[in-house]
């Protein structure tokens, strides 16, 4: 009775052992991407800049960092292909340059930057396409589309440049989930297009003084662009 019990227990051992030896050779949370819907969310750092259609001369001269913050939701279409959801707030600044605007004598204007500050927060919607893993990392590419909202915008102000609130994007860009024994890191490099003009016409805002009038009708249009590092735990 004493050998078949051995053996039980030794067929056991080896089954327990081959398990293991899976699940490391799978490497870390080896069934976390089968799983339906999961979410998580992002934190990162972005820059922001124009596409400047000037008449006179302006551009940007400054790119000035930001900080980003968003939740993820993740549904997964099949082996490779995700679509992703990521409600997103930004926090960032520009800055345009009007060192060479002609002006006349009489309207005296600062040579320096102008600075704009822009509190977007963006609703797009991703897809995800991910390469086979190996080991504890999987790369991806990634490309979507979305609508954004700048929650610091004023066009009744007396600012030498106002945006409008409303503009529409695509975004793409690449990263890579990097699966640690509890949660998954993915660093993630996105650059955002923006669709519209964004800029807002002197004429059409009340109460702006004609020294800073000069300044929007030194623009035809400003195209949103942004670069994005993120770091998404999920």
């Amino acid at each position: 009775m004493f050998i078949p019990k051995l053996k039980k227990y030794f067929l056991l051992t080896l089954i327990i052992f081959g398990i293991g030896t899976t699940c490391r050779a799978a490497g870390n949370l080896p069934f976390v991407d089968q799983k339906t819907i999961h979410f998580g969310f992002l934190l990162g750092i972005n820059s922001m800049n124009f596409r400047v259609t000037p008449k006179d001369s302006a551009r940007v001269s400054t790119l000035s960092p930001g900080f980003t913050v968003g939740i993820i939701s993740d549904l997964r279409l099949n082996r490779y292909l995700n679509l992703r959801f990521t409600p997103t707030l930004y926090f960032g600044e520009r800055q345009l340059n009007f060192s060479k605007l002609k002006v006349p004598d009489s309207l005296k204007i600062s040579s320096a930057p102008i600075s704009i500050s822009s509190i977007p927060i963006c609703f797009p919607v991703y897809l995800k396409y991910s390469a086979e893993r190996t080991g504890n990392y999987r790369p991806y590419l990634i490309w979507g589309a979305g609508v954004m909202f700048d929650l610091a915008t004023n066009s009744n102000s007396d600012n030498p440049i106002t945006l409008k609130p409303l503009d529409f994007y695509t975004e793409f860009g690449a990263g890579c989930d990097i699966y640690f024994s509890f949660f998954k890191l993915a660093p993630e490099l996105k650059y955002s297009i923006g669709f519209g003009n964004i800029l807002v016409p002197f004429d059409q805002r009340a109460g702006l003084s004609p020294a800073n009038q000069r300044y929007s009708k030194a623009l035809y249009a400003l195209r949103s662009r942004m670069i994005t590092l993120a770091f998404n735990f999920e």
